[in-house]
Protein backbone atom coordinates (compact mmCIF):
# COMPACT_ATOMS: atom_id res chain seq x y z
CA UNK A 1 0.00 0.00 0.00
CA UNK A 2 0.88 3.78 -0.85
CA UNK A 3 0.27 7.16 -1.12
CA UNK A 4 -1.62 8.14 -4.26
CA UNK A 5 0.31 10.98 -5.81
CA UNK A 6 -0.03 13.95 -5.59
CA UNK A 7 -0.86 16.01 -8.97
CA UNK A 8 0.49 19.41 -9.49
CA UNK A 9 -1.75 22.42 -10.42
CA UNK A 10 -1.29 22.37 -14.28
CA UNK A 11 -2.89 18.13 -13.82
CA UNK A 12 -5.79 19.20 -11.78
CA UNK A 13 -6.43 21.85 -14.54
CA UNK A 14 -6.40 19.75 -17.36
CA UNK A 15 -8.43 16.81 -15.58
CA UNK A 16 -11.19 19.58 -14.62
CA UNK A 17 -11.27 21.59 -18.08
CA UNK A 18 -13.67 19.71 -19.62
CA UNK A 19 -16.46 21.07 -17.31
CA UNK A 20 -15.87 24.33 -18.99
CA UNK A 21 -17.34 22.66 -22.18
CA UNK A 22 -20.14 20.57 -20.44
CA UNK A 23 -20.99 24.07 -18.14
CA UNK A 24 -21.31 26.23 -21.82
CA UNK A 25 -23.95 23.70 -22.98
CA UNK A 26 -25.98 23.98 -19.76
CA UNK A 27 -25.34 27.61 -19.00
CA UNK A 28 -27.00 27.73 -22.73
CA UNK A 29 -29.73 25.36 -22.12
CA UNK A 30 -30.56 27.08 -19.06
CA UNK A 31 -30.59 30.78 -19.98
CA UNK A 32 -32.33 30.13 -23.23
CA UNK A 33 -34.42 26.87 -23.10
CA UNK A 34 -37.19 28.64 -21.30
CA UNK A 35 -37.20 31.37 -24.21
CA UNK A 36 -37.05 28.94 -27.02
CA UNK A 37 -39.77 26.96 -26.28
CA UNK A 38 -42.13 29.92 -25.69
CA UNK A 39 -41.33 31.24 -29.06
CA UNK A 40 -42.57 28.16 -30.24
CA UNK A 41 -45.53 28.33 -28.78
CA UNK A 42 -45.48 27.03 -25.38
CA UNK A 43 -47.29 28.61 -22.70
CA UNK A 44 -46.05 29.77 -19.27
CA UNK A 45 -47.54 27.29 -17.47
CA UNK A 46 -46.70 24.42 -19.63
CA UNK A 47 -43.05 25.25 -19.85
CA UNK A 48 -42.32 23.02 -16.17
CA UNK A 49 -44.01 20.09 -17.92
CA UNK A 50 -41.49 20.22 -20.89
CA UNK A 51 -38.71 21.05 -18.59
CA UNK A 52 -39.01 17.45 -17.04
CA UNK A 53 -37.09 15.77 -19.84
CA UNK A 54 -33.54 17.20 -18.10
CA UNK A 55 -33.96 15.70 -14.28
CA UNK A 56 -36.00 12.49 -15.25
CA UNK A 57 -33.17 12.23 -18.14
CA UNK A 58 -30.63 12.14 -15.36
CA UNK A 59 -32.35 10.39 -13.03
CA UNK A 60 -31.96 7.37 -15.00
CA UNK A 61 -28.76 8.00 -16.87
CA UNK A 62 -26.48 8.91 -13.68
CA UNK A 63 -26.71 6.29 -11.51
CA UNK A 64 -26.66 3.57 -14.63
CA UNK A 65 -23.42 5.18 -16.09
CA UNK A 66 -21.89 5.68 -12.64
CA UNK A 67 -22.59 1.48 -12.17
CA UNK A 68 -20.78 0.54 -15.68
CA UNK A 69 -18.22 3.27 -15.59
CA UNK A 70 -16.70 1.67 -12.15
CA UNK A 71 -16.61 -1.93 -14.18
CA UNK A 72 -15.34 -0.27 -17.46
CA UNK A 73 -11.60 -0.39 -18.88
CA UNK A 74 -10.38 0.08 -22.02
CA UNK A 75 -7.89 1.68 -24.12
CA UNK A 76 -9.20 5.22 -23.41
CA UNK A 77 -9.70 4.31 -19.28
CA UNK A 78 -12.64 4.11 -17.25
CA UNK A 79 -14.56 7.21 -17.00
CA UNK A 80 -13.09 8.86 -20.18
CA UNK A 81 -15.13 6.95 -22.44
CA UNK A 82 -18.46 7.90 -21.10
CA UNK A 83 -16.84 11.78 -21.79
CA UNK A 84 -16.71 11.06 -25.51
CA UNK A 85 -19.78 9.57 -26.06
CA UNK A 86 -21.92 11.89 -24.25
CA UNK A 87 -20.15 15.17 -25.47
CA UNK A 88 -20.28 14.25 -28.71
CA UNK A 89 -24.33 13.92 -28.88
CA UNK A 90 -24.43 17.00 -26.40
CA UNK A 91 -22.51 18.91 -29.14
CA UNK A 92 -25.25 17.74 -32.17
CA UNK A 93 -28.06 18.55 -30.14
CA UNK A 94 -26.95 22.20 -29.42
CA UNK A 95 -26.38 22.43 -33.29
CA UNK A 96 -29.82 21.24 -33.83
CA UNK A 97 -31.97 22.92 -30.71
CA UNK A 98 -32.23 26.56 -32.26
CA UNK A 99 -33.41 24.97 -35.74
CA UNK A 100 -36.13 23.17 -34.26
CA UNK A 101 -39.16 23.56 -36.31
CA UNK A 102 -41.75 22.95 -34.04
CA UNK A 103 -42.07 22.49 -30.09
CA UNK A 104 -42.69 19.05 -29.54
CA UNK A 105 -39.11 18.42 -31.38
CA UNK A 106 -37.44 21.04 -29.39
CA UNK A 107 -38.50 19.29 -26.49
CA UNK A 108 -37.23 16.01 -27.47
CA UNK A 109 -33.81 17.85 -27.99
CA UNK A 110 -34.11 18.75 -24.96
CA UNK A 111 -34.34 15.47 -23.78
CA UNK A 112 -31.32 14.35 -25.83
CA UNK A 113 -29.19 17.07 -25.10
CA UNK A 114 -29.75 16.62 -21.09
CA UNK A 115 -29.16 12.50 -21.32
CA UNK A 116 -26.21 13.28 -23.18
CA UNK A 117 -24.17 16.34 -20.46
CA UNK A 118 -25.23 13.29 -17.98
CA UNK A 119 -23.58 11.04 -19.38
CA UNK A 120 -20.80 12.89 -19.38
CA UNK A 121 -21.13 14.81 -16.09
CA UNK A 122 -21.77 12.06 -13.59
CA UNK A 123 -18.04 10.15 -14.30
CA UNK A 124 -16.33 13.66 -14.16
CA UNK A 125 -17.20 13.78 -10.56
CA UNK A 126 -15.90 10.10 -9.71
CA UNK A 127 -13.23 10.63 -11.82
CA UNK A 128 -12.13 13.64 -9.17
CA UNK A 129 -12.33 11.06 -6.88
CA UNK A 130 -10.37 8.48 -8.58
CA UNK A 131 -7.22 10.96 -9.36
CA UNK A 132 -6.97 12.70 -6.20
CA UNK A 133 -5.72 11.86 -2.81
CA UNK A 134 -7.77 13.05 0.43
CA UNK A 135 -5.98 16.01 0.87
CA UNK A 136 -6.62 17.31 -3.03
CA UNK A 137 -10.13 16.77 -3.19
CA UNK A 138 -11.08 19.55 -2.00
CA UNK A 139 -8.69 21.84 -4.26
CA UNK A 140 -10.67 19.41 -7.33
CA UNK A 141 -13.88 20.78 -6.77
CA UNK A 142 -13.00 24.12 -6.14
CA UNK A 143 -11.53 24.17 -9.54
CA UNK A 144 -14.35 22.16 -11.76
CA UNK A 145 -16.49 25.32 -9.90
CA UNK A 146 -14.08 27.25 -11.33
CA UNK A 147 -15.02 25.87 -14.76
CA UNK A 148 -17.99 25.81 -14.53
CA UNK A 149 -18.44 29.37 -13.71
CA UNK A 150 -16.05 30.80 -16.70
CA UNK A 151 -18.33 28.23 -19.25
CA UNK A 152 -21.64 29.25 -18.08
CA UNK A 153 -20.22 32.93 -17.65
CA UNK A 154 -19.69 32.95 -20.96
CA UNK A 155 -22.29 31.28 -22.57
CA UNK A 156 -24.93 33.03 -20.65
CA UNK A 157 -23.64 36.39 -22.41
CA UNK A 158 -23.29 34.97 -25.60
CA UNK A 159 -26.68 36.13 -26.93
CA UNK A 160 -26.41 39.43 -25.11
CA UNK A 161 -22.94 40.19 -27.16
CA UNK A 162 -23.70 38.78 -30.25
CA UNK A 163 -26.60 41.37 -30.64
CA UNK A 164 -24.13 44.41 -29.30
CA UNK A 165 -21.85 43.27 -32.48
CA UNK A 166 -25.12 43.66 -34.86
CA UNK A 167 -26.46 40.21 -34.67
CA UNK A 168 -30.19 40.34 -35.27
CA UNK A 169 -31.96 39.68 -31.92
CA UNK A 170 -35.71 39.61 -33.23
CA UNK A 171 -36.32 36.54 -35.70
CA UNK A 172 -39.33 36.97 -38.40
CA UNK A 173 -42.57 35.16 -38.15
CA UNK A 174 -41.87 33.39 -34.53
CA UNK A 175 -38.52 31.90 -35.36
CA UNK A 176 -35.47 32.02 -33.22
CA UNK A 177 -33.09 34.54 -33.21
CA UNK A 178 -29.62 34.82 -34.73
CA UNK A 179 -28.30 36.11 -31.63
CA UNK A 180 -29.57 32.34 -29.98
CA UNK A 181 -28.79 30.22 -33.42
CA UNK A 182 -24.86 31.27 -33.47
CA UNK A 183 -24.19 30.87 -29.06
CA UNK A 184 -25.93 27.43 -29.42
CA UNK A 185 -23.23 26.55 -32.21
CA UNK A 186 -20.25 28.26 -30.55
CA UNK A 187 -21.70 25.77 -27.38
CA UNK A 188 -21.72 22.79 -29.45
CA UNK A 189 -17.93 22.89 -30.26
CA UNK A 190 -17.10 24.35 -27.06
CA UNK A 191 -18.58 21.88 -25.48
CA UNK A 192 -16.45 18.92 -27.69
CA UNK A 193 -13.20 20.63 -27.32
CA UNK A 194 -13.05 21.28 -23.87
CA UNK A 195 -13.66 17.21 -23.28
CA UNK A 196 -11.15 16.28 -25.76
CA UNK A 197 -8.53 18.56 -23.85
CA UNK A 198 -9.50 16.43 -20.61
CA UNK A 199 -9.38 13.15 -22.84
CA UNK A 200 -6.22 14.12 -24.22
CA UNK A 201 -4.15 15.25 -21.58
CA UNK A 202 -5.16 12.91 -18.54
CA UNK A 203 -4.73 9.59 -17.80
CA UNK A 204 -6.65 7.04 -15.40
CA UNK A 205 -5.15 5.09 -12.68
CA UNK A 206 -6.19 1.21 -13.78
CA UNK A 207 -8.64 -0.21 -11.63
CA UNK A 208 -6.08 -2.97 -9.37
CA UNK A 209 -3.86 0.22 -8.72
CA UNK A 210 -6.91 2.27 -7.11
CA UNK A 211 -7.47 -0.45 -4.83
CA UNK A 212 -3.54 -0.59 -3.66
CA UNK A 213 -3.26 3.15 -2.29
CA UNK A 214 -3.62 3.96 0.93
CA UNK A 215 -6.85 6.27 0.54
CA UNK A 216 -8.63 3.38 -0.58
CA UNK A 217 -11.96 3.22 0.96
CA UNK A 218 -13.32 -0.40 1.10
CA UNK A 219 -16.52 -1.54 0.34
CA UNK A 220 -18.77 -1.93 3.20
CA UNK A 221 -20.99 -5.49 3.58
CA UNK A 222 -24.28 -5.44 1.96
CA UNK A 223 -27.27 -4.33 3.69
CA UNK A 224 -29.51 -6.28 4.68
CA UNK A 225 -32.29 -4.86 2.80
CA UNK A 226 -35.40 -7.40 4.06
CA UNK A 227 -36.92 -4.37 5.71
CA UNK A 228 -37.14 -2.00 2.47
CA UNK A 229 -40.72 -2.74 2.08
CA UNK A 230 -41.09 -0.38 5.22
CA UNK A 231 -40.34 2.83 2.94
CA UNK A 232 -41.73 1.72 0.08
CA UNK A 233 -44.97 0.80 1.53
CA UNK A 234 -44.99 4.34 2.54
CA UNK A 235 -44.03 5.79 -0.69
CA UNK A 236 -47.04 3.93 -2.20
CA UNK A 237 -49.46 5.31 0.08
CA UNK A 238 -48.39 8.49 -1.00
CA UNK A 239 -48.17 8.34 -4.55
CA UNK A 240 -51.96 6.88 -4.38
CA UNK A 241 -53.09 9.50 -1.98
CA UNK A 242 -51.32 12.12 -4.70
CA UNK A 243 -53.40 10.06 -7.74
CA UNK A 244 -56.93 10.37 -5.69
CA UNK A 245 -55.71 14.47 -5.22
CA UNK A 246 -54.94 15.06 -8.18
CA UNK A 247 -58.72 13.77 -9.48
CA UNK A 248 -60.60 15.34 -6.70
CA UNK A 249 -59.01 18.53 -7.05
CA UNK A 250 -58.42 18.88 -10.53
CA UNK A 251 -54.93 19.59 -10.18
CA UNK A 252 -52.16 19.98 -13.21
CA UNK A 253 -50.78 17.15 -15.14
CA UNK A 254 -47.65 17.78 -14.18
CA UNK A 255 -48.56 16.50 -10.38
CA UNK A 256 -48.55 12.77 -12.00
CA UNK A 257 -45.41 13.12 -12.40
CA UNK A 258 -44.82 13.16 -8.71
CA UNK A 259 -47.15 10.63 -8.54
CA UNK A 260 -45.94 8.32 -10.32
CA UNK A 261 -42.29 8.83 -9.03
CA UNK A 262 -43.91 8.28 -5.76
CA UNK A 263 -45.13 4.58 -6.49
CA UNK A 264 -42.28 3.51 -8.71
CA UNK A 265 -39.53 4.28 -5.98
CA UNK A 266 -42.34 2.80 -3.78
CA UNK A 267 -42.48 -0.97 -5.92
CA UNK A 268 -38.63 -0.51 -6.50
CA UNK A 269 -38.17 -0.68 -2.56
CA UNK A 270 -40.53 -3.73 -1.62
CA UNK A 271 -39.35 -5.05 -4.88
CA UNK A 272 -35.95 -5.07 -3.46
CA UNK A 273 -36.88 -6.66 -0.26
CA UNK A 274 -38.12 -9.82 -1.84
CA UNK A 275 -35.51 -10.33 -4.96
CA UNK A 276 -32.59 -12.80 -4.91
CA UNK A 277 -31.18 -10.63 -7.61
CA UNK A 278 -27.75 -9.15 -8.32
CA UNK A 279 -27.76 -7.12 -11.49
CA UNK A 280 -27.31 -3.52 -11.73
CA UNK A 281 -31.49 -2.62 -10.40
CA UNK A 282 -30.47 -4.69 -7.49
CA UNK A 283 -27.15 -3.12 -6.63
CA UNK A 284 -28.00 0.39 -7.46
CA UNK A 285 -31.65 0.27 -5.40
CA UNK A 286 -29.54 -1.44 -2.68
CA UNK A 287 -26.79 1.15 -2.19
CA UNK A 288 -29.42 3.62 -2.65
CA UNK A 289 -31.54 2.06 0.27
CA UNK A 290 -27.99 1.79 2.88
CA UNK A 291 -26.38 4.80 1.54
CA UNK A 292 -24.11 6.23 4.67
CA UNK A 293 -25.31 8.58 7.27
CA UNK A 294 -23.87 11.80 6.10
CA UNK A 295 -25.03 11.28 2.86
CA UNK A 296 -28.41 10.82 3.60
CA UNK A 297 -28.22 14.40 5.45
CA UNK A 298 -26.95 15.52 2.84
CA UNK A 299 -29.69 14.27 0.37
CA UNK A 300 -31.98 16.94 2.35
CA UNK A 301 -29.70 19.80 1.95
CA UNK A 302 -29.45 18.84 -2.13
CA UNK A 303 -33.12 18.56 -2.04
CA UNK A 304 -33.98 22.08 -1.47
CA UNK A 305 -30.95 23.22 -3.12
CA UNK A 306 -31.61 21.95 -6.55
CA UNK A 307 -35.07 22.77 -5.69
CA UNK A 308 -34.72 26.24 -5.68
CA UNK A 309 -31.99 26.53 -8.31
CA UNK A 310 -35.02 24.72 -11.22
CA UNK A 311 -37.56 27.25 -9.53
CA UNK A 312 -34.91 30.01 -10.48
CA UNK A 313 -33.67 28.34 -13.98
CA UNK A 314 -37.40 27.85 -15.09
CA UNK A 315 -38.68 31.45 -13.86
CA UNK A 316 -36.21 34.01 -13.99
CA UNK A 317 -37.01 34.55 -17.91
CA UNK A 318 -40.78 35.10 -17.67
CA UNK A 319 -40.42 36.54 -13.76
CA UNK A 320 -37.91 39.58 -14.93
CA UNK A 321 -39.85 39.94 -18.64
CA UNK A 322 -43.12 40.26 -17.02
CA UNK A 323 -42.83 42.26 -13.55
CA UNK A 324 -40.06 44.16 -14.82
CA UNK A 325 -40.32 44.87 -18.62
CA UNK A 326 -44.29 44.54 -18.60
CA UNK A 327 -44.73 42.59 -21.21
CA UNK A 328 -45.51 38.68 -22.11
CA UNK A 329 -45.11 38.88 -25.72
CA UNK A 330 -42.70 36.68 -26.94
CA UNK A 331 -41.99 38.45 -29.92
CA UNK A 332 -41.72 42.18 -28.58
CA UNK A 333 -38.82 44.01 -28.98
CA UNK A 334 -39.34 44.66 -24.88
CA UNK A 335 -39.77 40.31 -24.39
CA UNK A 336 -36.29 39.78 -26.11
CA UNK A 337 -34.61 42.68 -24.39
CA UNK A 338 -35.56 41.33 -21.07
CA UNK A 339 -34.56 37.59 -21.99
CA UNK A 340 -31.38 38.72 -22.99
CA UNK A 341 -31.12 40.87 -19.78
CA UNK A 342 -32.00 37.35 -17.99
CA UNK A 343 -28.90 35.71 -19.64
CA UNK A 344 -26.36 38.69 -18.43
CA UNK A 345 -28.16 38.06 -14.89
CA UNK A 346 -27.15 34.41 -15.49
CA UNK A 347 -23.82 34.81 -16.79
CA UNK A 348 -22.82 37.36 -13.72
CA UNK A 349 -24.13 34.68 -10.98
CA UNK A 350 -21.92 32.15 -12.94
CA UNK A 351 -18.90 35.14 -13.12
CA UNK A 352 -19.22 35.86 -9.43
CA UNK A 353 -19.71 31.79 -9.12
CA UNK A 354 -15.54 31.19 -10.69
CA UNK A 355 -14.63 34.02 -8.32
CA UNK A 356 -16.64 32.45 -5.34
CA UNK A 357 -14.70 29.22 -6.01
CA UNK A 358 -11.24 31.19 -5.23
CA UNK A 359 -12.67 32.12 -1.91
CA UNK A 360 -14.21 29.17 -0.86
CA UNK A 361 -11.26 27.60 0.11
CA UNK A 362 -10.40 30.24 2.31
CA UNK A 363 -13.71 30.02 3.90
CA UNK A 364 -13.22 26.57 5.21
CA UNK A 365 -9.98 26.94 6.33
CA UNK A 366 -11.66 29.86 8.56
CA UNK A 367 -14.72 28.48 9.23
CA UNK A 368 -15.13 24.64 8.10
CA UNK A 369 -16.94 22.77 5.79
CA UNK A 370 -20.34 23.17 7.27
CA UNK A 371 -20.45 26.37 8.48
CA UNK A 372 -19.12 27.91 5.19
CA UNK A 373 -21.84 26.57 3.01
CA UNK A 374 -24.39 27.70 5.71
CA UNK A 375 -23.47 30.94 5.10
CA UNK A 376 -23.33 30.84 1.45
CA UNK A 377 -26.49 29.15 0.96
CA UNK A 378 -28.08 32.04 3.21
CA UNK A 379 -26.51 34.39 1.44
CA UNK A 380 -28.13 33.10 -2.20
CA UNK A 381 -31.39 32.59 0.21
CA UNK A 382 -31.24 36.16 0.56
CA UNK A 383 -30.31 37.13 -3.06
CA UNK A 384 -32.72 35.75 -4.33
CA UNK A 385 -35.86 36.76 -2.04
CA UNK A 386 -34.71 40.35 -3.49
CA UNK A 387 -36.16 40.03 -6.71
CA UNK A 388 -39.79 40.37 -5.00
CA UNK A 389 -39.05 43.53 -4.25
CA UNK A 390 -36.16 45.12 -6.93
CA UNK A 391 -37.97 46.91 -9.92
CA UNK A 392 -34.75 48.18 -11.64
CA UNK A 393 -33.14 45.46 -13.43
CA UNK A 394 -29.55 46.98 -13.25
CA UNK A 395 -29.88 46.28 -9.68
CA UNK A 396 -30.49 42.49 -9.99
CA UNK A 397 -26.77 42.14 -10.80
CA UNK A 398 -26.36 42.81 -7.43
CA UNK A 399 -28.48 39.91 -6.15
CA UNK A 400 -26.02 38.01 -8.43
CA UNK A 401 -23.50 37.77 -6.14
CA UNK A 402 -24.69 36.49 -3.53
CA UNK A 403 -26.89 33.30 -5.91
CA UNK A 404 -23.45 32.82 -7.31
CA UNK A 405 -21.43 32.10 -3.70
CA UNK A 406 -24.84 29.80 -3.12
CA UNK A 407 -23.93 28.56 -6.79
CA UNK A 408 -20.46 27.78 -6.45
CA UNK A 409 -20.87 26.35 -2.78
CA UNK A 410 -23.65 23.97 -4.05
CA UNK A 411 -20.85 22.45 -7.05
CA UNK A 412 -18.42 21.91 -4.58
CA UNK A 413 -18.62 21.80 -0.94
CA UNK A 414 -21.63 18.93 -0.93
CA UNK A 415 -19.16 16.88 -2.86
CA UNK A 416 -16.03 17.13 -0.66
CA UNK A 417 -18.66 16.58 2.51
CA UNK A 418 -19.13 13.18 0.88
CA UNK A 419 -16.26 12.08 -0.99
CA UNK A 420 -14.00 10.80 1.46
CA UNK A 421 -16.73 8.11 3.09
CA UNK A 422 -17.16 6.65 -0.27
CA UNK A 423 -16.17 2.81 -1.42
CA UNK A 424 -13.15 3.28 -3.65
CA UNK A 425 -14.78 0.65 -6.09
CA UNK A 426 -18.26 2.36 -6.04
CA UNK A 427 -17.20 5.92 -6.63
CA UNK A 428 -19.53 6.10 -9.75
CA UNK A 429 -22.27 4.63 -8.56
CA UNK A 430 -22.42 6.69 -5.58
CA UNK A 431 -21.63 9.68 -6.98
CA UNK A 432 -24.78 8.73 -9.47
CA UNK A 433 -27.08 7.53 -6.44
CA UNK A 434 -26.44 10.87 -4.83
CA UNK A 435 -27.45 12.82 -8.01
CA UNK A 436 -30.77 11.53 -7.11
CA UNK A 437 -30.82 14.74 -4.55
CA UNK A 438 -30.06 17.14 -7.82
CA UNK A 439 -32.63 15.18 -9.94
CA UNK A 440 -35.85 14.61 -8.02
CA UNK A 441 -36.06 18.30 -6.67
CA UNK A 442 -36.21 19.16 -10.42
CA UNK A 443 -38.88 16.73 -10.91
CA UNK A 444 -40.71 18.00 -7.65
CA UNK A 445 -40.21 21.52 -8.44
CA UNK A 446 -41.56 20.81 -12.22
CA UNK A 447 -44.25 18.98 -11.03
CA UNK A 448 -45.94 21.33 -8.50
CA UNK A 449 -44.58 25.18 -9.09
CA UNK A 450 -46.96 25.83 -11.38
CA UNK A 451 -50.13 24.25 -9.11
CA UNK A 452 -48.45 26.17 -6.09
CA UNK A 453 -48.63 29.89 -8.75
CA UNK A 454 -52.09 29.13 -9.95
CA UNK A 455 -53.09 28.32 -6.33
CA UNK A 456 -51.09 30.99 -4.21
CA UNK A 457 -49.66 33.58 -6.20
CA UNK A 458 -52.51 34.29 -9.06
CA UNK A 459 -49.92 32.72 -11.82
CA UNK A 460 -47.04 35.71 -10.84
CA UNK A 461 -43.89 33.78 -12.11
CA UNK A 462 -41.61 36.28 -9.75
CA UNK A 463 -43.60 34.22 -7.04
CA UNK A 464 -41.37 31.41 -8.02
CA UNK A 465 -37.95 32.84 -7.20
CA UNK A 466 -39.39 33.76 -3.85
CA UNK A 467 -40.38 29.80 -2.90
CA UNK A 468 -36.53 29.72 -4.26
CA UNK A 469 -34.76 32.11 -1.71
CA UNK A 470 -36.96 30.41 0.93
CA UNK A 471 -35.55 26.59 -0.15
CA UNK A 472 -32.25 27.86 -0.06
CA UNK A 473 -32.52 29.14 3.70
CA UNK A 474 -34.48 26.13 4.54
CA UNK A 475 -30.84 23.94 2.87
CA UNK A 476 -28.73 26.05 5.06
CA UNK A 477 -30.39 24.96 8.03
CA UNK A 478 -30.08 21.60 7.06
CA UNK A 479 -26.49 21.79 6.71
CA UNK A 480 -26.36 22.13 10.05
CA UNK A 481 -27.26 18.90 10.38
CA UNK A 482 -24.34 16.98 8.20
CA UNK A 483 -20.92 15.80 10.32
CA UNK A 484 -18.09 17.48 9.94
CA UNK A 485 -15.64 15.73 8.57
CA UNK A 486 -12.36 14.71 10.73
CA UNK A 487 -9.30 17.56 9.51
CA UNK A 488 -12.27 20.39 9.40
CA UNK A 489 -14.16 20.83 13.04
Amino acid sequence: MRPKPALSFWQIWNMCFGFLGLQFGLALQNANVSRILQTLGANVNDIPALWIAAPLTGLIVQPIIGHYSDRTWNRLGRRRPYFLVGAVFASLALLWMPNAPMLWVAAGLLWILDASINVSMEPFRAFAGDQLPTQQRPAGYAMQSFFIGAGALIASMLPWILAQFGVTNVAPDGGIPDTVKYAFYSGGAVLLGAVLWTILTTREYPPAQLQSFTDNVADEPAVDASRAWRPGVMLLLVGIAVLFAIRHFVLEKEVYLLAGGLIVFGLLFAWLSRTRSHGMLREVMGDLYGMPNSMRRLAWVQLFSWFALFAMWIYTTAAVTQTIYATTDTGSSAYNEGANWVGVLFAAYNGFGALAAVVIPLMVHRWGLRISHVVNLCLGGGCLLSFLYIRNPHWLLASMVGVGFAWASILSLPYALLSDNLPTAKMGVYMGIFNFFIVIPQLLAASVLGLLLRLCFHNQPIWALGMGGASLLIAGLCTLRVPEPEGYA
